[in-house]
């Protein structure tokens, strides 16, 4: 990455939380074509329902979004707790929702609207406070010609075919000289200083033209960040999936787009709404995994954010400025796996426990080095929370005892700051926690094989009986354990795996296939279902260093590779 990167992103990672917002022409169909409801996305109509060019063109004369308040907008993002805002300037229809001199289909030119939403939303931008940054499609276009998935013409049998490629790579480079660049220069040049390029879709762009694009970014705006998904990792940081949430600890600067309901531009019928608690729960999530929240909003054609949206935005404001200090500006917890009362983040020398699950007992907390100064609940910063540590020297073993009032403060997220003497330093070794149950994530295992683990945090290139994982971990109390192993779905197809796996636990072992015995409840398995297989149960003879070892003996006939997520122990 460039020498410049770090400070780029400096404002990017104090953020934590920004919105997303698709709009553009696809939202005057709203989801539906000549009456009938089109499967998909609502920015994906074009596609999905097979409008030729011509036709769609004409939902440009159709835009009018008279209510349109960009300082509405932004009040609204602020509100929220958000610290930028990315919107679709140009999305894989090819519409510009800017003024451009150099492609005529765009907002200002085709609409009966006439003016740039963009010039409106970087002046309220600027009068609060938050970064303007714009969503482009450098690579699909469906409309201009070059683009990757542009409309064909109707084939030897009079079908129209989508390509997701260009069928002439020549064609595509004259595409990114003469529409992407003087589209960028527009983006770069009229509107002020912007946060940042969100792309997407890399699909047929080489590293040359993908370091290209993102070297011409920087030219016209040296602070002005590129997303990841310029593709061929040359972006100043990395973008998960949509809706992806890691089930482990990423390395470096990530993001995940993510959305209120089940698409991005505006659908009339999806009210398929996430809850409050979910949204709360996935924001601490990622903020506790390293990894920057952006939530997309679809407004309307009229150019209003609907009200489900503008509540639970609000709501989530409302949490966010009692707890926004466990949020903003921090980094990932420092604890590789996760705990079953909640998450944790942390900042310089203090440590903030995200609670999800309020406890009837004293938590406890393992492997905290530290020596806690104070203790603050930031919803009830006067009820008192009561420190206790100890050493235990035999196993090294630091416990810090924390004695929580009664009632959590926030119904959904109560939120335990603690003072430490430094730099927070914790011993990240895996071990039996409070309730006696045991996580062992894959991506905290020694890998042996061809075996990989993927950016979610789970296995990849798991598909032959070579391979194997392996952990360590502390054991308090011997006793009996359920075994539980959590292996991830496929968000477009059933999930379908039967291998015969052998777990051995401290030289006792267990062998059992892969089965589908429940589904993960984790708000973050929405859409990367987590599948649970009960294996067993298994004995943990003796308290202190567990070994632990997954091997695959039989691969099941046409069901793919092994993505496991991590193996729970519970006691039995």
């Amino acid at each position: 990455m460039p020498e410049q990167t770090h400070d780029r992103l400096k404002w990017w990672r104090e953020a934590r939380f920004g919105m997303f917002i698709h709009w553009g022409v696809y939202a005057v169909p709203a989801g539906t074509w000549k009456g009938k409801q089109i499967p998909g996305l609502g920015e994906w109509i074009m596609r999905n329902a097979r409008i030729p060019i011509p036709e769609y063109e004409k939902l440009a004369g159709q835009f009018n979004p008279v209510k349109f308040d960009a300082e509405a907008w932004v009040q609204l993002a602020k509100r929220a707790g958000m610290k930028y805002i990315v919107i679709t300037s140009k999305h894989h229809d090819g519409f510009c929702m800017f003024r451009s001199a150099s492609n005529p289909y765009n907002i200002v030119d085709r609409t009966p609207y006439g003016k740039d939403p963009m010039k409106a939303l970087a002046e309220a931008c600027a009068r609060h406070g938050l970064k303007l940054c714009f969503y482009y499609s450098q690579s699909q276009d469906w409309h201009a010609p070059g683009g990757a998935g542009h409309w064909e013409e109707a084939d030897a049998e009079g079908l129209r075919n989508w390509n997701k490629y260009p069928g002439n790579l020549d064609r595509f480079a004259a595409y990114l000289e003469n529409v992407v660049k003087p589209n960028l220069h527009e983006l770069l040049t009229q509107y002020g200083p912007i946060g940042l390029i969100w792309f997407d879709t890399p699909v047929c762009i080489s590293r040359e033209q993908s370091e290209d694009l993102r070297d011409y970014v920087h030219k016209l705006q040296p602070d002005c960040l590129v997303s990841g998904r310029i593709g061929n990792n040359v972006g100043d940081y990395g973008s998960m999936g949509d809706n992806q949430i890691p089930v482990g600890r990423v390395q470096g600067d990530w993001e995940t787009p993510a959305t209120l309901n089940d698409t991005w531009g505006f659908k009339s019928y999806d009210h398929n709404w996430k809850s409050v608690d979910d949204l709360l729960f996935l924001l601490i999530e990622l903020a506790g995994k390293g990894v920057n929240y952006l939530l997309n909003v679809g407004p309307t054609a009229e150019g209003l954010i609907p009200e489900p949206s503008v509540k639970l935005l609000e709501a989530m404001g409302e949490w966010m400025t009692v707890n926004e200090e466990a949020i903003r500006g921090t980094q990932a917890s420092p604890y590789p796996y996760d705990f079953e009362w909640g998450r944790l983040t942390r900042k310089g020398n203090k440590l903030y426990l995200l609670i999800t699950k309020w406890p009837d007992r004293p938590l406890k907390l393992f492997g905290l080095r530290n020596v806690v100064r104070g203790a603050v609940m930031l919803g009830a910063r006067d009820a008192g929370v009561v420190v206790e540590q100890c050493h235990e020297t035999a196993e090294d073993r630091h416990i810090v005892e924390l004695k929580l009032p009664a009632a959590a403060p926030d119904p959904r997220v109560s939120v335990v700051r603690l003072d430490l003497d430094g730099e927070v330093d914790v011993d990240e070794t895996p071990q039996q926690q409070a309730d006696g149950a045991v996580s062992l994530p894959a991506h905290m295992a020694t890998l042996m094989g061809s075996v990989t683990i993927g950016r979610s945090g789970s296995t990849e290139n798991w598909t032959d009986t070579s391979s194997a994982l392996s952990w360590e971990f502390r054991a308090r109390e011997p006793g009996m354990f359920r075994v539980e192993l959590y292996t991830m779905g496929n968000r477009h197809s059933e999930w379908n795996a039967t291998h015969t796996v052998r777990l051995t636990v401290g030289g006792n072992s267990i062998t059992a296939k892969i089965g589908h015995d429940g589904d993960s409840r984790s708000p973050r398995a929405q859409y990367f279902p987590e599948v649970i297989s009960a294996l067993g149960e298994v004995p943990i003879t003796k308290a202190g260093t567990v070994q632990v070892q997954l091997e695959v003996l039989e691969m099941a006939p046409g069901t793919g590779q092994v993505q496991v997520a991590e193996v729970r122990l519970i006691p039995a």
